[in-house]
């Protein structure tokens, strides 16, 4: 292997390994520093695919929580998903019910799936408002 290529590889090896490790969310970051951070994992992803336009838009999308992102008003914007989605769930609930009175079993089911959806809904939900 010339000196040349041996160089290449390191390199590229070198920025491999770096992509990987930016991946991987720090497990600690909260609130906007944890928003920060995953923008900054997905920049260094597209930057290895040489995607330009997206680039562009992780850019403004890391300019954007840089320049606005507020603590206070992002718990409380998960709050109020977490609410919505309890709501939902609710709602689903009330679809089922009345359709298992009717005893209609395609509409069982649909109720069931569509329950299923929300509750699936509300633990995303809930999961975004821990970090």
């Amino acid at each position: 292997m010339t000196l040349l290529s041996r160089l290449t590889l390191s390199a590229l090896l070198g920025l491999f390994a770096t992509s990987a490790l930016a991946a991987e969310p720090e497990a600690n970051l909260t609130g906007c520093a944890a928003k920060r951070q995953a923008i900054e994992a997905r920049i260094d992803q597209v930057r290895a695919s040489d995607d330009h336009t997206a680039l562009d838009g992780l850019q403004q999308a890391r300019d954007q929580v840089e320049a606005y992102c507020n603590e206070n008003a992002l718990r409380k914007d998960r709050e109020q998903k977490v609410l919505d989605a309890r709501h939902e769930v609710a709602q689903r609930r009330k679809d089922l019910d009345k359709a298992m009175k009717k005893g209609d079993p395609e509409r069982i089911n649909k109720r069931k799936e569509k329950l299923s959806e929300a509750n699936k809904a509300l633990q995303d939900a809930l999961q975004d408002l821990e970090r």
